[in-house]
């Protein structure tokens, strides 16, 4: 589903990413844990060229997204092939990012219609399929200043899904919530990976890491350190720095 291969980045004179690869296969949840400043979420934003790597390689369901010829240099497809293999991807962020002046239902709906040019009356029972199966189906006609942090965050996962991606990437999505509104979110991307659903998610929750992913790396200071299943991660990590790191965690 995802191939990364020696991806480097730099933002003026960092070094953000050094060299990361990975593969990930359907149906794979891989958590990505690490302290902060390692390059975790810059890593995600790369992959659905929210950021340009300076080099390497990333294949999307087997397309090319982005090479790095005998030069040295980058080379991106096209703008419309960027588009339409990003679009296999869906992104919930840290912060929820909902249109302020639109109800949940038409949150959820706006991309559909503006993107893939369907008709409301098309998406209309997709999206409220998603909305009762992120618990919040009689919140349709509310707004975002309506809601707690944790029901945005979730009309933000169904407004992802709305899209129909294969892939789902979360850049810590409960990062700005308390514990009770975390267990909401969490509970969600639970069920999401009970069904299948090809998910990269950057991290902080150890639990979560543990339980469902089902395998999980480690980044620090821009390199991937540590690439293991999960209950052999946590059980015994390979890597000094990755012990240090869950020992300040668990």
């Amino acid at each position: 589903m995802i191939s990364a291969r020696d991806l480097h980045k730099r933002f003026g004179h960092v070094e953000v990413l050094k060299g990361v690869s990975l593969d990930m296969g359907k149906g794979d949840v891989i958590a990505v844990i690490g302290p902060s400043g390692s390059g975790k979420s810059t890593f995600l934003r790369c992959l659905n060229h929210l950021e340009t790597i300076d080099r390497g390689r990333i294949d999307i369901e087997g397309e090319t997204l982005v090479d790095t010829d005998a030069q040295g240099h980058c080379r991106y497809v096209g703008d419309a092939d960027i588009r339409r293999i990003c679009r296999k991807m869906g992104m919930v962020f840290q912060q929820f990012n909902l249109f302020p002046h639109m109800t949940v239902l038409q949150n959820v709906i706006e991309a559909p219609i503006t993107v893939k040019r369907l008709r409301r009356e098309q998406i209309l029972p997709t999206a409220e399929r998603l909305l009762a199966k992120v618990g919040l189906a009689e919140k349709h006609a509310s707004y975002p200043s309506q809601l707690s942090g944790g029901q945005k965050q979730r009309v933000a996962i169904a407004r992802a899904l709305a899209m129909e991606p294969d892939i789902m990437l979360f850049d810590e999505p409960t990062s700005a919530l308390d514990p009770e509104l975390t267990g909401e979110v969490l509970r969600t991307m639970r069920q999401l990976a009970e069904e299948h659903m090809t998910m990269l998610v950057v991290t902080h929750e150890m639990n979560f890491a543990r339980e469902v992913a089902n395998r999980v790396i480690f980044m620090d200071q821009g390199e991937l350190i540590e690439d293991a299943p999960a209950g052999e991660f946590f059980a015994n990590p390979c890597h000094p720095r990755t012990r240090a790191f869950l020992q300040s965690m668990l």
